[in-house]
């Protein structure tokens, strides 16, 4: 891997490329993380957070981050 193609994938990812249909797999894990904080990927997770008052499980949702105005924490902080 060339250092052009790791710098080329930090930081937010594009709405084309989260709404494909590429496999996270097949995804920087940088750009999955981004698209499932921006609410374009489902999350895998087996927790449950507070949103609007009720503990909700997350798993195989599309929900925003804190950082795009969603309900969820922000713990990269």
């Amino acid at each position: 891997m060339r250092i052009l193609d790791i710098i080329e994938n930090i930081g937010k990812a594009p709405a084309r490329v989260c709404r494909g249909s590429k496999p996270d797999s097949q995804l920087p894990a940088s750009w999955v993380a981004s698209c499932r904080s921006q609410g374009l990927r489902a999350r895998d997770s087996d927790k449950e957070h507070t949103i609007k008052g009720k503990r909700t499980a997350i798993d195989n949702k599309k929900i925003k981050g804190e950082p795009y105005n969603g309900p969820l924490p922000n713990y990269s902080d």
